[in-house]
């Protein structure tokens, strides 16, 4: 009373609070002191101690709120690794780009987009949403489960206020009546309690399990990606025409572990390409467009025979759960360099990459032993060859069988340091021509060497010779081993299965009160439900309740006066 005294004494006239905020009633207090002194109006905040902080924050970063925040970082977060080449997928892609945009490289591998799903701030998303969304299912499984073990809550005193509330009188007596609903809940899939002269149902439980089975597969999704995913690998290789390809890690062009994958992580096969057969089709303005790529191959497990299978683009051969894509193709010349002895030195087929649709193709050739010098040669071959000012350019894909116009192997000599003898790796498709001297060539006293197949010639200074032996076919290939797609696709089924049963599942309650007519045989029966979300069907699904109730009563009350029955069905 006392307090009320100290505020009726600064309110205006209009009722209003003189010192406090206008909108507040008159008689409002906040913060008064118990000794009597008036309070200055500011609200005193509790102070948190450092467990205090951490709740906080804890509470903060486990929310649903958060993880749907953090969800949507990560999908934003995977966007520049589907916009820029990936050192883990294309790592010649990097290369490429590092040469065409030299400035825009340095800012984006800065950034670590390069190695988008691997960087710090990826995998700080990565995880912040594992243990926001770990954080979220643990309190909510517990309280499901509490959940599932309660009794449905007690009849509300006055269902009238209620959802569908819909009331009968029958003659019925309450006992009886709550028996025949009881039986009917339990038939419809309630989970019913008794209360006085009432029953109490609710069903609908599968919602929430549902909600809680998406969330536990979500978090499977990010362990399966995250976790399963790191024993994974991935590599290229260039397989040339019956040249066998032996899965170990010297073997490949380029590799690329998972973070947990080891040298015992790779299956044991081996891949040779026995043909390729590719289908052009001519265009009107003179190019030509692929149709279709087969690559006939042979593969082997440790203990089995040669097995033939054919390799398509979007055709991938599987080998002890290892895919094999198809990448690209091209021709391998075939080369033998002897020394002015006549001794070999080099003798292998060399892949020649292509540089358009009509397989114009450039390559280096390195002979780094066997010669006075370290030889190298960089050329084109162009397997239905044009001149060119820039040189040999090819008009067709198809090797030419015309006598003026047969594949053509054109090479610039060079001479110098190949830097293959420091011990570090060295890209066998490029030359760098720093510390190399071009002794025939473009823009040098000596012409450049045209070979055509089974022709040789002579090098320069004496360094020996060099034979053009033959052409041979290669593919080039993606090997990938993932082993999580059938945890994948587990996962990704458990989702859409939880999402079904949250949306579609309706969570209700709903209550069958009996009350006994005071001075009457009759019973007024009450039907009332309450929805856990929306559920624009509970209305509906009381008066069905009703309705079925009431039929029941009926088939009771015939069971136990026939003729009453019959008299009823007469008139």
């Amino acid at each position: 009373m006392a307090s009320r005294t100290r505020s009726e004494s600064t309110a205006s006239d209009d009722g209003s609070s003189a010192v406090g905020d206008p909108l507040r009633p008159s008689d409002h207090v906040d913060g008064t002191p118990d000794d009597g002194t008036p309070a200055d109006g500011a609200v005193t905040q509790p102070r948190l101690n450092l467990a205090g902080y951490l709740r906080f924050f804890w509470r903060q970063l486990t929310s649903m709120r958060t993880a749907l925040i953090l969800l949507l970082l990560l999908a934003l977060g995977a966007v520049p690794g589907s916009l820029v080449p990936q050192r883990s997928s294309d790592p010649n892609g990097v290369v490429a780009y590092q040469t065409n945009n030299p400035d825009t490289f340095k800012i984006l591998d800065s950034l670590g987009l390069f190695s988008t799903f691997t960087s710090p701030w990826f995998s700080a998303i990565y995880l912040l949403l594992f243990v926001s969304l770990v954080g979220c299912i643990i309190p909510r499984l517990k309280h499901h489960l509490d959940a599932l073990r309660a009794k449905p809550p007690k009849t509300p005193a006055r269902l009238e206020r209620l959802v569908g509330f819909t009331s009968v009188t029958t003659t019925t007596d309450a006992a009886t009546a709550i028996a025949e609903a009881r039986s009917l809940l339990r038939r419809q899939g309630y989970r019913v309690a008794d209360y006085e002269n009432s029953v109490s149902a609710e069903r609908g439980y599968l919602r929430e399990t549902g909600n809680l089975i998406f969330h536990i597969a979500l978090v499977g999704i990010l362990l399966t990606v995250g976790v399963f995913g790191s024993f994974g690998y991935t590599g290229q290789r260039i397989l040339v025409q019956g040249e066998a390809f032996t899965n170990v890690i010297s073997d490949y062009d380029s590799y690329e572990p998972g973070r947990f994958a080891t040298e015992d992580s790779l299956q044991p096969f081996q891949l040779r390409l026995d043909t390729f057969e590719p289908k052009y089709a001519a265009q009107p303005n003179g190019t030509w467009a692929a149709e279709d790529f087969a690559a006939n191959l042979s593969t082997r497990v440790p203990g089995g025979a040669w097995t033939k299978q054919t390799l398509k683009v979007n055709a991938p051969v599987d080998i002890g759960g290892t895919n094999v894509y198809l990448l690209g193709n091209g021709f391998a010349p075939v080369v033998t360099v002897k020394n002015p002895k006549g001794a070999v030195v080099y003798s292998g087929p060399v892949a020649f990459l292509s540089q358009d649709g009509n397989l114009t193709s450039t390559g280096v050739i390195k002979v780094p032993d066997g010669l006075a010098k370290q030889v190298a040669f960089q050329g084109f071959f162009c397997p239905t060859p044009v001149e060119t000012p820039a040189g040999c350019q090819s008009i067709s894909p198809y090797l030419s069988a015309d006598a003026k116009a047969l594949p053509v192997l054109q090479l610039s000599v060079f001479t110098g340091d190949l830097g293959l003898d420091k011990g570090a790796a060295v890209n066998q498709y490029s030359l760098n021509e720093d510390k190399l001297t071009k002794i025939a060539g473009f823009r040098t006293a000596v012409p450049g060497l045209d070979l055509h197949a089974g022709e040789s010639a002579e090098l320069p200074d004496g360094l020996g010779s060099i034979e053009f032996t033959g052409i041979k076919r290669f593919v080039s290939v993606d090997i990938h081993h993932d082993p999580t797609p059938g945890y994948a696709l587990l996962f990704a089924l458990l989702i859409l299965g939880g999402l079904l049963l949250s949306l579609f599942v309706p969570r209700r309650r709903v209550w069958i009160k009996a009350i006994p007519v005071a001075g009457s045989k009759s019973t007024r029966i009450e039907f009332a439900g309450l929805a856990r979300g929306e559920d624009p069907t509970l209305a509906r699904a009381v008066a069905d309740l009703a309705q079925r109730h009431q039929q029941h009563l009926d088939g009771v009350a015939e069971q136990t006066n026939p003729r009453e029955g019959e008299r009823r069905m007469t008139s």
